[in-house]
């Protein structure tokens, strides 16, 4: 699949199939997701992988997101903000965040990639989650990924217009330029 498709078919898929996804396509998507950027190149994410039904009940509970129940196989994924408080004190925290986004956005396209679907899931409650995955306090689940393969095909949800999403300059300045037009300046990181 050329990427720009791949982008543009990725949605948030809550209802799955009862056909369990193959370990080598989850372990494609999770090796996917270790070749986005990390902080100072530290990867400091881990990727939990959950097949037990009564354990996936128990999330789906945790998450009061009773849907998660029909995936087959769950990802949770964790980071060591510790080993990027080391590097970069209480900053660490703050790109931790950004690493894990940027490798589960990744994770999530490579799904799409592999015909599979899959939903970041952020709300739960940290410490029941910590607890029931066995995560040790200086670790953050910072996701909650059920995968498998869409049931019930749904429509993508319209997402926001490029030309609502830019500012130009300065926060607020919302000038709207012609795709012909031509910069006066020259934006180019080679210059």
């Amino acid at each position: 699949m050329e990427f720009d498709e791949v982008v543009r078919k990725r949605k948030s898929v809550r209802s799955f199939k009862k056909k369990k996804a193959s370990w080598k396509d989850v372990l494609e998507a999770v090796d996917s997701a270790l070749q986005g950027p990390f902080s100072g190149n530290h990867n400091h994410l881990r990727f939990l992988i959950i097949e037990d039904e009564e354990k996936i009940e128990r999330i789906a509970g945790l998450c009061e997101q009773d849907w998660i129940k029909q995936s087959k196989i769950v990802v949770a994924v964790l980071s060591d903000d510790e080993h990027l408080e080391i590097h970069y004190g209480e900053r660490g925290r703050i790109y931790s965040r950004h690493s894990a986004g940027a490798a589960i956005y990744g994770f999530l396209l490579k799904l799409v990639d592999l015909g599979l679907s899959g939903c970041w899931v952020g709300a739960y409650d940290d410490e029941a989650i910590r607890t029931e995955l066995g995560v040790p306090h200086h670790v953050q689940v910072e996701a909650i990924i059920p995968v498998g393969y869409e049931d019930k095909k749904i429509a993508k949800k319209p997402k926001k217009k490029l030309e609502d999403a830019l500012n130009w300059e300065k926060w607020g300045h919302e000038r709207r330029p012609s795709i012909f037009e031509e910069s006066d300046q020259d934006y180019r990181a080679d210059k």
